[in-house]
């Protein structure tokens, strides 16, 4: 059985990435070692790392976070007021979405919650 354990984001600034996602996600930095940082994990999901690398990914990102959420537009403002930036909204039918970069431009996508 395999099971995932860790999401990984490259950064060049891991320090001010985990402020951000710490606060965004209202975890903490679980631990830190030799390049890498790791957010305390949630419960239910896996762990957030952060690896710090020479250079930013270029070209369009292949692997992106997608939180589900009561509230889309109040938790949107959260990430905004974080630092967050908007990307694009979108829709399929009457499912709505909202895609955000955190500060290093990393996009992820906010949903509404399935019930």
């Amino acid at each position: 059985m395999i099971k995932l354990a860790t999401i990984v984001i490259n950064t060049q600034a891991p320090a001010p990435l985990a402020e951000f996602w710490t606060a965004f996600l209202g975890t903490e930095v679980e631990s830190s070692a030799e390049g890498f940082t790791w957010l305390k994990a949630l419960p239910g999901a896996p762990r957030i790392a952060l690896q710090e690398v020479g250079s930013p990914t270029e070209g369009t990102r292949r692997l992106h976070l997608d939180f589900a959420a009561d509230d889309v537009a109040l938790e949107v403002e959260r990430a905004l007021g974080l630092g967050a930036s908007r990307v694009a909204e979108h829709a399929i039918g009457s499912f709505n979405w909202v895609v955000l970069a955190d500060p290093d431009g990393n996009e992820f996508c906010i949903a509404p919650g399935h019930s």
